[in-house]
């Protein structure tokens, strides 16, 4: 296990692909043993992804592709500036509800990030804000994404431990809401400190303005709130619910808002395309990693040494999320969630945490990994694409991280918080 751990930290070290990293440093553990065919790390591979709740992560995926083809964020923006276009800071508020919404469409934070850093960034240079600030609620904000339906982070933690993607989905609404005003309540202040969008605001919107404008995303706003009710009812699995989707898509982009054509159908299908085969490559290699994990009995291992140190759930769950903060910042979500959640899962159960609630805290954690060094995709994403320096974004980052943190905090503590809905309605 130890050449598999150094392996891993040199390919990591160099800069390989993750997948890759995976794969390799896993397969480095065959020819030790005697007992372990090499076929394994094929057969691993090709079994790691044969399951059909897995099936929800492509459709979801080629959805939100062709919901942003469609037109669907340019109305969803013109519906965040309608709410919150009145407020000091206020298009860096716009940018922070158009990722709330934006998590019942994409579902992917990096392509919100690289959006609203092409669409948003503009506009906030032009109004005289700082660029680190600017690319922190860019950044940050867009974390919000995974945690509101559909969240493919929830559906792959779902499909690894076990866990009901449906109620994963109900689950999250609340604290990715609650992630948004934290975000914001920070962003006003620093806003109102440094005279952003202080004066000359717009007005207020009229009632008339706001229902004209949700009339005008309504088709938009409406997809959660049927994907959420049609898995509650049992009318779709997961993974048929992510069929339709692109179905839904496909006919809003088609006959209602009438901008999906022929060559924009194209152009989703090869990103969808290309997102997949990352996510899958992946998902087949860290299948590797887990036999072998699996094999050198790692997971309980790190089990006895966490309730050794204590059996009390609150410093087991405040251990867990410290190990979770430092490997989001060293490894990507996707990663994080198909090699962690079977090591963690079962101690969290273990100590009498729910796993619906657990997986939240792990999704929102894994989250802040991306806008911190050394991976921080999203913070690399969204400060290569509006020429911002890394240096800048974590100077004005801190506020945003604390905010964040605090929200995580109060979720560990209020467990009813994220569990309220689920209860309820399942």
């Amino acid at each position: 296990m130890l050449i598999v751990a150094g392996v891993f930290g040199l390919l990591l070290a160099l800069g390989m692909p993750i997948a890759f990293t995976i794969g390799i440093s896993a397969s480095t553990f065959f020819p030790l043993q005697e007992t372990l065919p090499y076929s394994l790390t094929v057969q691993r591979m090709i079994t790691g992804t044969q399951s059909f709740p897995l099936l929800a992560v492509p459709f979801f995926i080629l959805a939100g592709h062709l919901m942003n083809a469609a037109g669907i964020t340019t109305r969803l923006l013109n519906f965040a500036d309608a709410l919150a276009g009145h407020i000091v800071g206020s298009i860096a508020h716009v940018s922070i509800v158009l990722s709330i919404f934006m998590g019942g469409i994409s579902g992917s934070s990096n392509a919100d990030a690289a959006m609203e850093a092409r669409i948003i960034m503009p506009k906030m240079r032009e109004k005289g804000y700082a660029d680190g600030f600017s690319a922190c609620v860019l950044a940050y904000g867009s974390l919000i994404v995974p945690i509101i339906p559909p969240s493919i982070g929830l559906v792959i933690y779902g499909f690894v431990g076990q866990v009901s993607i449906g109620k994963l989905f109900i689950a999250g609404i609340i604290p990715g809401v609650l992630m948004g005003v934290a975000l914001m309540a920070i962003t006003y202040a620093i806003a109102k400190k440094r005279g952003y969008d202080s004066v000359n605001l717009p007005q207020r919107k009229s009632l008339y303005e706001m229902a004209l404008s949700f009339k005008e995303s309504f088709w938009a706003l409406l997809f959660p709130v049927v994907l959420v009710v049609t898995i509650r009812v049992g009318l779709f699995t997961p993974s048929e619910a992510g069929a339709f989707a692109v179905v839904y898509a496909i006919g809003i982009g088609l006959f209602v808002y009438r901008e999906l054509d022929g060559a924009k159908i194209r152009h989703a299908l090869r990103d969808a395309v290309e997102d997949n085969a990352i996510v899958m490559l992946i998902v087949s290699t860290a299948a590797i990693l887990g036999y072998v994990l699996a094999y050198g009995q790692i997971p309980q291992q790190i089990a006895r040494f966490i309730l050794g140190a204590s059996e009390t759930p609150i410093l087991v769950m405040c251990i867990v999320v410290l190990i979770l903060l430092i490997a989001g910042t060293i490894m990507e979500g996707t990663v994080n969630i198909l090699l962690l959640t079977p090591i963690f899962l079962p101690i969290i159960q273990r100590v009498g945490y729910d796993p619906v609630h657990f997986g939240i805290i792990m999704a929102i954690l894994i989250q802040i990994g991306g806008v911190t060094p050394p991976v921080g995709v999203n913070m690399f994403t969204v400060c290569s694409l509006a020429d911002v320096s890394v240096e800048s974004f974590l100077i004005e980052s801190w506020p945003f991280f604390v905010a964040l943190m605090f929200v995580v905090i109060l979720l560990v503590f209020v467990p009813e918080i994220t569990m309220f809905r689920p209860n309820l309605l399942m």
